[in-house]
């Protein structure tokens, strides 16, 4: 039996799609592919509410495009590198980019989307 996710939004009866994570310290909101697992700090959200996210103001949007076969499942981790790219930012360090494509022996860079880039192992 197959339990099917609902959006947590009151009075949506959705199937749920994407998992919105919010890093308060931050002040960012991240939306992504569905987490495989429901947390209890996450929210999962069906396309038209995430469609219409917004963030309070003077807060970051973090959306990542939902890939059915190679889906993100742990947002923490996402919202953990966006923590430390701001703390990079604040102490006005930055890490040297690497060539187009390689970024270290073993993992080439995809995608990159701003600041962000999606990495993947040989």
């Amino acid at each position: 039996m197959t339990v099917t996710r609902r959006c947590s939004r009151t009075g949506c009866g959705e199937r749920a799609l994407a998992t919105l994570t919010y890093v308060y310290a931050e002040q960012t909101a991240v939306l992504g592919p569905l987490a495989t697992y429901a947390e209890p700090h996450s929210y999962d959200l069906c396309s038209r509410h995430a469609e219409r996210l917004t963030a309070p103001r003077g807060w970051d949007v973090v959306r990542l495009a939902v890939d059915e076969e190679e889906a993100p499942d742990d947002l923490v981790a996402l919202a953990e590198a966006v923590r430390e790219h701001k703390a990079e930012r604040a102490a006005g360090t930055r890490p040297v980019p690497a060539a187009a494509g390689e970024v270290s022996a073993g993992v080439t860079e995809v995608a990159r989307r701003g600041h962000l880039r999606v990495l993947r192992d040989r």
